[in-house]
This record gives structure tokens, C-alpha cells and sequence, in this order.
């Protein structure tokens, strides 16, 4: 895999790269110090710090400022001069900011309108001057392969074409196996392409044009899209207001191709002032989602994937991976999260893992997947236990379905909900989340009321290790739920465990035998 390009005039030039320090010193550590990057984009400058599981990081502190500092770079070859302005005030904020939660220096990340503005090179030589911050600017193929590595972070199993779009550049990257392999960059960012000239049917043959080079060289065999990228996600709102979506949790959101040209054809008859009102979006942000629908379509038209995915990782998350060893890269992200909200937020951390084994005799039948979840959620049983009694199960619903998890689709993050849900509440009739029950199966639905029944059942049934107070057995055939109690326990199944055990039984469709152990 290629490394960190290193510019002569970048002031940190050691093995680590933009951050100047080993992240993952110990590769068995299951936390992240807490770390801050600051991305220079050509239509934005965020900073965010990153905090929490070593493989699954979370936003500690997120904060954009929409500067536009590539706007008319291509007519003036510079910096927009109020975009520069603004960026600057960005950044001396940032620095401050960063200097209160004691993670200075930050790591600064510029792309595309720093590299190719002649006044870039004046422009970081005043950051470093006025904020003491300095400027990584990287070229567009390293902008595509950090991209990739992010959407890697939180997809371990990512295979297909990275699309990533800025104000100024579109970036595409292959990923398969763990591994970015070819990747190109391309003048397809709406600041770009509003300086096209021929009118609509003009810039959609520049635009098509452009990409059946792409196509040419990155190849034409993927079947699926991750698509990184400010303008990307603002459409991937518009599809979500246009379809009545009930989860608005944008990353791992997918969309058909035929979504998307209907989105895209949608978004062609609003308004700009249409387009703030459907998704909230800046007024930046919706100037340019037209020409981003533009370049999407033809995307989609070039490439025929099969579906395409929203990513909320890229370049940030990206720098992070690039530092991970391969035994942290090969954790699942989300076991990792979990384990993570478990050791800081459970009443007794550790216990997951034994209501796990407690609970699985129920579930040697499914699928890997599927095994994944139900881990997850024994992990997060008791996470949510400081929320008030009345609000606890709605509570573990919402922390798992709008969490900042990776590794998990959206049917997976209402399932893990769900059986969550029902781990505190036994009927799920009249919730305020009902409409997105809908994105899952009457058979799914009802097997998350079973792990989450099971969870509620093996949680009370002994505080400290239910194994050593019982085992179940499930035969599906016969349809018959059996738990074995030891005899120095047996008291533990008082009237509350008989009445959960009861409600797992009744959940599974099965009749219960209750026996204890002997000799």
C-alpha cells in the first residue's frame, strides 16, 4: 500500500506522516487517544476530534464552516479571497479549540484548492504564521486513496469503486480485500463544473466525456458505489425526503440506480430554495447539488452499479486507518464500538459476553451476520441503564439506530434497536418508532422480539454469571425451550425470571421445561 506523500515544504517529515506520532503505538489497545483533524476542502473546512474505540473512533467534537475557498478558482487561478477569509478565521478558532481540549497540534489536510491555487503556497505560509497550524497538501491520487481507507475503516469488507467529491475534484478509488488499488482523480467538482460552457447539454458531455475516461481507467466491473463527499450526502437527504425514508442516518444509506436518476430528475425541477427546505440543507451546500445530481446521473449511466452506497467516512477516518496494524484492521468496528460503550457505560462491564454465551444455545442455526448482531446487542443490553425506567427501552433504541457505528447497515441498526427495545419493554405495540419497524421482514421483526426477550430473561436471571446458574436448551423441531438449573441456584427462577422465561417461550411459539440439575 503507498504512503503519506511527503510535500518538501510540509514542516512534520517522519515516519507518521501528517500527525508526527505513532496513534496506534500498542496494536492490542481497544481505545483511541483523543486526536483532532481538520480537513481544507475546496467548498469547506471542518475539524473534527476523534475519541473512543481504537477501530470504530467516534466524534468527539465535529464542527464545519462552508468557507467556498475554491470558488472561482478556475476563472482566477487563487483563492476566493472571502473564502480565504473565512478559512483562515476557521482555523485560528480550531486552533484554539484544540489548544482547551489539550490535543494541539492539530492535523491539517488540504486538497484540491490549495494545490492548485497559485496563491496556496502564501495562503498555508499565513496559517502556519497566524495559527502556528501546518498545511498538508496532498495530491489528487493520495486524496483518493485516503478517502478509500476511510470508507475501509467502517466497511472492513468494502469492495467496489470510491467516488469522492469535493468542490473543486471527484476522486475514484477501487477497494477490494482490505486493499486500495487504482486510483484517479478528475476536475468533475461543481466549482469546476460551473465554468462549463454549452449549456445543460454541453456539460453533460463534458461530464460524460470525463467519466468514460475514468471508466477506461479504473475499469467497469463494480458493482457497487461508496460515495464520499459533502454534495453526495445532501443528495442522498433529497432521496430520503423525496421517498418519505423513515431513518435519516445517512451513512451506509443505498440507493438503486433507478433511485437515483429519479432523484436526480427530481431534484432537476426544484428550486434552490426547494431544495434548503427538503433536506435542511446550508445555502451553500444547495447551490451546488444540482451540478453534483448532474455528475451522480451520469455516474450511475458510465458505470451501471448495481447499488450505491453513502459513506460518512473519508479523508479524516482514512488518516486514521493508515496508521492501524493489521491485527487492529482486522476487528470487527462495530463489536469494537460496542465493547467500547459497554466497558464505559454498563453496570457491569464484561457481563455481554457471558449473556452471550448464556443466550446463544437459541441461535446455532444463524447466520454469521446475524451472530454479529446478536453479540452487539449483549454488548449494549445494559448501556442505556441511567435513562429513566419509563424511557429506557425507546432510549436503546434510538443509541442504537443513530449511533455512530460502523460496520452496520440500516437494516442492522434497526434490528439491533429493536431486540434492544424489547430487552427493556415486552410489547413494541405503539412505539414512536413503529414507521421504521418497516425496513425489516415480519420474520426479522420477530426475531429481534426473540433476542431481545432472551436478553431480558438472561439479564435478571443471575447478575453475574447466568451459565453457572443454568443452561437452556432450544429444540426447534420439537418445539420445546428447556432450562436446567443448578441446584445451589435454583432460587433464582422466582416469580419475575418465570414470567420472562415465559415470554421468551411465548415469543419462540415453544412449550417450556423447567428441571434442575442432579448428581
Amino acid at each position: 500500500m503507498d504512503t503519506v506523500t511527503r510535500d518538501p515544504s510540509n514542516s512534520l517529515q517522519d515516519e507518521w506522516g501528517p500527525f508526527g506520532r505513532p496513534l496506534f503505538a500498542d496494536p492490542s489497545a481497544r481505545a483511541l487517544s483523543r486526536v483532532g483533524v481538520v480537513d481544507v476542502g475546496s467548498n469547506s473546512v471542518r475539524m473534527v476530534v476523534f475519541d473512543g474505540a481504537a477501530r470504530s473512533p467516534a466524534y468527539f467534537y465535529n464542527e464545519k464552516v462552508m468557507c467556498g475557498l475554491g470558488a472561482g478558482l478556475v476563472s482566477t487561478g487563487r483563492l476566493n479571497p472571502r473564502g480565504r477569509e473565512r478559512a483562515l478565521a476557521a482555523l485560528k478558532r480550531f486552533a484554539l479549540l484544540a489548544e482547551g481540549m489539550g490535543i494541539a497540534p492539530l492535523t491539517v489536510v488540504a486538497t484540491a484548492a490549495v494545490r492548485e491555487a497559485e496563491d496556496g503556497p502564501e495562503f498555508r505560509q499565513q496559517v502556519l504564521e497566524e495559527t502556528g497550524l501546518t498545511l498538508w497538501v496532498i495530491d489528487g491520487s493520495e486524496e483518493a486513496r485516503l478517502s478509500a481507507q476511510g470508507v475501509l475503516l467502517g466497511w472492513p469488507e468494502a469492495s467496489g469503486l470510491v467516488c469522492d467529491i469535493g468542490g473543486s475534484s471527484m476522486e475514484l478509488a477501487v477497494v477490494g480485500q482490505g486493499e486500495v488499488g487504482r486510483r484517479v482523480t478528475s476536475p468533475l467538482g461543481p466549482f469546476r463544473l460551473q465554468q462549463v460552457d454549452g449549456g445543460k447539454k454541453g456539460l453533460r458531455k463534458h461530464i460524460g466525456d470525463i467519466l468514460e475516461d475514468l471508466r477506461d481507467r479504473v475499469g467497469d466491473e463494480h458493482e457497487r458505489i461508496y460515495l464520499v463527499g459533502g454534495s453526495w450526502r445532501a443528495i442522498a437527504r433529497l432521496d430520503m425526503a423525496r421517498q418519505g425514508y423513515p431513518l435519516t442516518v445517512l451513512h451506509e444509506y443505498r440507493m438503486s440506480s433507478k433511485a437515483v436518476r429519479a432523484t436526480c430528475d427530481w431534484i432537476e425541477e426544484q428550486d434552490i430554495p426547494a431544495l434548503r427546505a427538503h433536506a435542511g440543507l446550508s445555502a451553500e451546500r444547495a447551490e451546488l447539488v444540482p451540478l453534483a445530481s448532474e455528475v451522480l446521473r451520469q455516474l450511475v449511466r458510465v458505470f451501471r452499479p448495481d447499488d450505491i452506497n453513502i459513506s460518512s467516512y473519508g479523508i479524516r477516518e482514512g488518516l486514521l486507518y493508515e496508521q492501524m496494524p493489521e491485527k487492529l484492521r482486522a476487528r470487527d468496528p462495530l463489536i469494537e464500538a460496542c465493547q467500547f460503550a459497554e466497558a464505559q457505560s454498563a453496570r457491569l462491564p464484561g457481563f455481554g459476553k457471558k449473556l452471550y454465551a448464556f443466550i446463544q444455545p437459541l441461535f446455532t442455526s444463524v447466520s454469521k451476520e446475524r451472530k454479529r448482531l446478536i453479540k452487539a446487542a449483549c454488548l449494549l443490553h445494559d448501556t442505556a441503564w441511567r435513562a429513566h425506567p419509563d424511557y429506557r427501552a425507546e432510549a436503546c433504541f434510538d443509541n442504537a439506530t443513530r449511533a455512530n457505528l460502523g460496520g452496520l447497515d440500516h437494516q442492522g441498526r434497526v434490528f439491533l434497536g429493536l431486540a434492544l427495545l424489547h430487552r427493556y419493554k415486552n410489547s413494541r405495540s405503539g412505539s414512536r418508532m413503529e414507521s421504521l419497524f418497516r425496513l425489516l421482514s415480519d420474520k426479522q421483526i420477530q426475531d429481534a422480539e426473540i433476542l431481545g426477550k432472551a436478553m431480558r430473561f438472561g439479564a435478571m436471571f443471575a447478575v453475574e454469571h447466568p451459565e453457572e446458574a443454568g443452561t437452556l436448551r432450544y429444540y426447534p423441531k420439537k418445539k420445546v425451550l428447556e432450562l436446567i438449573l443448578n441446584p445451589e441456584t435454583e432460587s433464582l427462577f422466582g416469580e419475575v425470571a418465570q414470567a420472562r422465561f415465559a415470554s421468551l417461550a411465548a415469543a419462540l411459539k415453544v412449550e417450556t421445561v423447567v428441571r434442575t440439575r442432579r448428581g
